[in-house]
Order: C-alpha cells, then structure tokens, then sequence
C-alpha cells in the first residue's frame, strides 16, 4: 500500500507568519508502527522554521515523535492525531500572540 494523504492544511496569519500541517497513511513498519507520518510546521514572515513536529526519523535520538523548536529537538508524547494537531496548533497560537500580535 503506497502512502495516501489524509489530512492538510494551513494558514496564514496577517503578520506573514504562517503554518502548514500533513499527514500520511502509511503501512505499519518498525519506523511507523501507528500506521502514520506526518510533519507541522510554523514558519516566520520570513520563512524561518519556528517550530516543526515530526516523526519522520529518531536521528536526534530523543524518539520518533518529536519537537523542533528554535533548533532544540525533544521528544514529545503521540496519542492520536486530532489530539497532537492540536497540541501543535496551541502551541502556534503562543508563539503568533508573544511575536507577533
């Protein structure tokens, strides 16, 4: 089974920062074995990667799921998707009101 796009989105605020969010289906396998890659990213006006969640490899050595922020990469606990999104979406909503509101 090839992977299959299940979810996207994205938005901009009026400041020029913005966020992008996707998700994949994808076999279950050692590196996957929710079934699941995704990767979200909030982007600065200027392009600058603020923070990004991702479990694309544990090459950082702090687990699959994980948590760029400002060049800091941490692990970070995967329940579900709808709930990590969310996590995500709060945490950009922070950073949009202390930068750039």
């Amino acid at each position: 089974m090839p992977a299959r796009k299940i979810f996207e989105d994205d938005d901009e605020f009026p400041a020029g920062d913005r966020w992008e969010a996707l998700a994949w289906d994808v076999p279950e396998s050692d590196q996957f074995p929710e079934g699941l890659k995704y990767s979200f990213q909030y982007l600065g006006p200027a392009d600058e990667e603020l923070l990004r969640y991702d479990n694309a490899n544990d090459a950082h050595g702090v687990g699959r799921h994980h948590r760029h922020y400002r060049g800091e990469v941490e692990g970070i606990e995967f329940e579900d998707l709808r709930s990590h999104l969310q996590r995500f979406l709060d945490e950009v909503e922070t950073i949009h009101e202390q930068e750039f509101a």
